[in-house]
């Protein structure tokens, strides 16, 4: 109630201006009104804060100015329609509307009537005959003053003011506009730096609700981007340029976005040309791109590359001719009398050509917003074959209803309106400041749907070629980025080290290196993984191919040495060597040898277990026969004597058999328990080599110990008593033949272990499995081959006579 009834005050104080200023381009009689509201002039600078100062609307902006002979002549066009709104006028009241926050006089006199400001329980009393309004330009400016047109739902359709907020339909119910929100053309800005791959760019706003929303739009576009904001600065009538220009200079920023409106780019672009502010390119918003002065100033050229984006210019026709033959035009009837302060021109010198050819921004966006206003009035006057309802009461929520509702082509524009009361119509153009002044239309986009720019229309400045914009070079592919401070476009490159890889064409994080697969490989800095080569030695290998020739060559021998034996058992010689343990010896030469076949092809679980189970365990009992044998030659010419009893317990009990026996026994169950424990199983060493996998078998030491030691100790055992026989007669020495056979098998073994330590790659099994060949034939050539030699080149020495007489030479040796 108190501002009903201040707002009744400032009213009455409006009430001795009331009367009509007739044939002005500021106001025309008509049945229904338009408001209109056009920066004309800028307002001059407060100079006292402390107490109230009338405002001064004094320097002229001709592209405003022209804005108003479009809503003149929109209007103009519409009374001398037959179709539109046949039988009814069009008038308009326009103000000029200089200042964001300090021309309420003009807006009370549109709402008033009579010079009163009725309340809200009487608004059928004394009405305005304002159905809408056209303005203002700001955003400010607009927010300020829709407040007070809001109240009565009187529509408010602006042409240029672009903030997000005045979407919000809770707060300006009534609002419309034929200008697309800032959020589109931030979009346009956005495509653009994409396109040119700039990253390191300045927002530089007007200080204002349109400038601090473009800067909010334009922060939370490139927020999960590459794109960063090197520097921010809002811009008034006070800013200070140098230190402005050099800070973008420090910074390194080629890239500039200027969201002003055109009197502050005027400031801008002179300040820069002033200072030498050089070789930048600069992204002018919708509020200057179209600048005819601007772009012909001099020096212009110094400052680099200008792209702008604005709505396409489109040719209203015969808005020239009404320009030309306007009476009216900068002159108001009676200046003296019944004037208001803000309907004054003060443009003698101004041509018609002048404003022909002034700034065309937003010129359709105004022609647009009157005839979108009187279509709504058509519509709700029920205008059709003729003549309109005249008998209908016009409120202005019923023309605002009708507005939302809107939908009809205008110079091939479909012109409808969304929930938020924004345009569904329009594009943008990108256009390009050329060589001569003129601007060069090299670019489109449609909202949401298509964007292409031409980069070939564009001169760019410098040596021709792209500028570049960035905080930090890209990285080297191969490279990871380090972050620098706040800004994610400031790093240092770290190259990525083997095993690791960066690919920034397949993966959002450009930060960190990511690992290969197990069966991948990569060299430092690089950009993908490469498949390991998988080794192991296959049967095909000419390595392998011998070893198992020579396995089968055992096999074979083993079998013939057996066929020699039985054949000739009852001779001296095969009984000195073993008798019939000479057969479990030769049988278990030749099991051993199947562990080899193991040691070749794909290792496998199976593969893995038979690669030692058969040598160690079968291997067990050759030396345990070895042992036994060692022993028995002993107790006969050197322990029998001393020890008879012991003799004739061995005899009795087979104690050959049985340490055999025992031994075989034990080597069983500490290989059961160990493969219990850790069984071996595949293993692909991968670190040996960067690119390759070698496939072989992994044997847990410590499990393992137990059958190992085992084999050892039972070698020891042999090694001491075949020693100790070292100088038994000559035939019946055996123990001479074992300890060479064991000092075969320790160097096979020495030599092994240290080819592993040295070598360690796919051919290791090849020597693991030739190292169990050589043991096995250690045994097979130097212990049965003399046998064999005798039996079959020396029968005369496979006598009972021979070996008796050898031993009674031993026996006399002994004696003496």
């Amino acid at each position: 109630k108190r501002v009903l009834a201040i707002l009744c005050l400032l009213g009455g104080f409006l009430h001795h201006l009331n009367e009509a200023v007739t044939s002005s381009e500021f106001r025309l009689d008509g049945d229904y009104l338009i408001g209109g509201l056009f920066d004309i002039h800028l307002a001059s600078k407060v100079l006292n804060g402390d107490r109230p100062e009338t405002i001064t609307c004094s320097r002229i902006f001709l592209a405003s100015y022209r804005r108003l002979q479009i809503m003149r002549f929109s209007t103009e066009q519409i009374n001398n329609s037959t179709n539109l709104l046949p039988g009814v006028t069009l008038g308009y009241e326009i103000f000029d509307h200089c200042s964001d926050t300090k021309n309420f006089p003009g807006i009370f006199k549109l709402i008033s009537a009579d010079g009163i400001v009725q309340p809200w329980d009487q608004s059928n009393v004394n009405v305005s005959k304002v159905i809408a309004v056209v303005g203002t330009y700001t955003s400010t400016e607009t927010l300020t003053v829709a407040p007070l047109f809001m109240t009565n739902l009187i529509p408010m359709v602006t042409y240029a003011a672009a903030s997000s907020v005045l979407s919000e339909k809770t707060y300006f119910p009534s609002f419309l506009r034929t200008v697309h929100p800032n959020k589109h053309i931030i979009e346009v800005f956005f495509y653009i730096l994409q396109k040119f791959n700039w990253r390191w760019v300045s927002f530089l706003y007007t200080d204002g609700d349109y400038g601090k929303d473009g800067l909010d739009l334009f922060q939370n576009m490139i927020k999960d981007t590459e794109i960063c904001l090197a520097y921010t600065k809002s811009l008034d009538e006070n800013t200070d340029y140098p230190p402005m220009f050099q800070q973008l200079e420090s910074q390194r920023v080629n890239v500039i976005i200027a969201f002003t409106l055109e009197w502050t780019a005027e400031d801008l672009i002179k300040g820069a040309i002033k200072h030498n502010f050089t070789n930048k390119v600069w992204i002018a918003g919708d509020g200057w791109s179209l600048h005819q002065k601007l772009r012909r100033e001099k020096g212009i050229r110094k400052i680099g590359t200008v792209l702008g984006v604005a709505e396409p210019v489109i040719t209203i026709p015969g808005f020239s001719d009404f320009i030309h033959s306007s009476k009216t035009l900068c002159q108001t009837e009676n200046p003296e009398q019944g004037r208001f302060c803000n309907q004054i021109s003060n443009c003698n010198n101004l041509t018609a050509e002048d404003v022909i050819n002034a700034d065309p921004s937003f010129s359709f966006s105004v022609y647009a917003a009157v005839y979108s206003i009187a279509k709504a009035l058509h519509a709700v006057l029920q205008c059709g074959d003729g003549r309109c309802n005249r008998t209908i009461p016009v409120k202005p929520h019923m023309v605002l209803a009708a507005l939302r509702k809107s939908n009809f082509t205008l110079l091939n524009q479909r012109i409808q309106f969304d929930k938020n009361g924004d345009p569904k119509f329009g594009s943008y153009s990108i256009f390009y400041w050329n060589q001569i002044g003129e601007t060069e239309e090299v670019g489109v986009y449609h909202f949401e749907s298509f964007f292409h720019i031409n980069r070939t229309k564009i001169q760019w400045h410098g040596n021709g070629e792209v500028p570049s914009s960035f905080c930090s070079k890209e990285c080297p592919a191969g490279f990871s980025k380090t972050q620098e401070g706040i800004y994610k476009c400031c790093f240092n490159c770290t190259i990525c080290p083997s095993g690791t890889y960066i690919n920034t064409t397949e993966t959002e994080d450009p930060y960190n290196c990511i690992s290969c697969k197990e069966t991948e490989w990569s060299d430092p800095g690089s950009t993908l993984c490469r498949l390991r080569l998988v080794e192991f030695i296959p049967f095909t290998d000419s390595g392998a191919i011998v070893i198992v020739m020579g396995t089968c060559t055992l096999m074979g021998l083993t079998v013939a040495i057996s066929v020699l034996f039985a054949i000739n058992y009852n001779t001296p010689v095969v009984r000195s060597a073993g008798g019939p343990m000479c057969f479990l010896i030769l049988g278990c030469l030749a099991l051993c040898s199947v562990s080899v076949f193991f040691y070749f092809g794909k290792p496998t679980s199976a593969s893995c277990v038979f690669r030692f189970l058969p040598f160690l365990l079968f291997f067990t009992v050759c030396l345990a026969g070895f042992v036994v044998r060692s022993f028995q030659i002993v107790c006969i010419f050197k322990i029998a004597a001393k020890f008879p009893k012991l003799l004739s317990w061995w005899m009795k009990y087979h104690g050959q058999w049985l340490v055999i026996s025992v031994a075989f026994v034990t080597q069983a169950v500490l290989l059961l328990i160990s493969y219990s424990i850790t069984p071996p199983k595949p293993y692909s060493d991968r670190l040996l080599y960067l690119d390759k996998t070698i496939l072989g078998c992994d044997i847990d030491l410590k499990s393992m110990s137990g059958p190992v030691i085992f084999l050892t100790l039972l070698c020891c055992l042999c090694f001491i008593f075949s020693y100790m026989a070292k100088d038994l007669p000559k035939n019946y020495n055996e123990a001479k033949s074992i300890t060479f056979c064991l000092m075969l098998l320790i160097l096979t073994w020495i030599i092994f272990a240290t080819s592993s330590i040295l070598y360690r790659g796919k051919y290791v099994s090849s020597f693991n499995a030739l190292a169990v060949l050589s043991s096995l034939y250690s045994f097979l050539v130097w212990y049965f081959f003399p046998k064999c030699y005798i039996i079959m080149f020396h029968p005369n020495k496979n006598t009972q006579q021979h070996f008796q007489c050898l031993i009674q030479n031993y026996t006399k040796t002994i004696s003496q």
